[in-house]
């Protein structure tokens, strides 16, 4: 007898009694058990949303990204074109800039030529 009642008081102490568990689930349905079960589906059909809504930002996250990465690709494609446009048109200007003045220092020699003729 001693022993049971030794071995009773341990087993509610470390939880290990299925029928205390039981007792106060027991309880909780009574006192609160409609409001539990419509709380629990409420939780529930908010947590499928919120992870709908989740995934729904993640896809749209992913296509923003993608669309902004094609953005910038042809961004830095134009801005190259662009580029070589520039450089097409300073190497053009240099050179017409060059031959002008060539052709500066070959009307300065007909200048001093021609200053010759009339001076003779």
């Amino acid at each position: 007898m001693k022993e049971q009642a030794i071995k009773d008081p341990k087993e509610h102490i470390n939880g290990n009694s299925k029928d205390t568990t039981s007792k106060i689930d027991a309880i909780k349905d009574l006192i609160f058990g409609e409001n539990i079960q419509a709380y629990n589906s409420e939780f529930e059909s908010i947590k499928a949303d919120i992870l709908a809504k989740k995934e729904e930002l993640q896809n749209l996250i992913s296509s923003v990204e993608s669309e902004l990465l094609q953005n910038i690709d042809s961004l830095s494609t134009d801005i190259n074109i662009r580029i070589t446009d520039l450089e097409n048109s300073i190497n053009d200007k240099l050179d017409t800039l060059d031959n002008e003045k060539v052709n500066r220092k070959l009307l300065s020699e007909l200048f001093i030529k021609l200053g010759e003729r009339i001076s003779e």
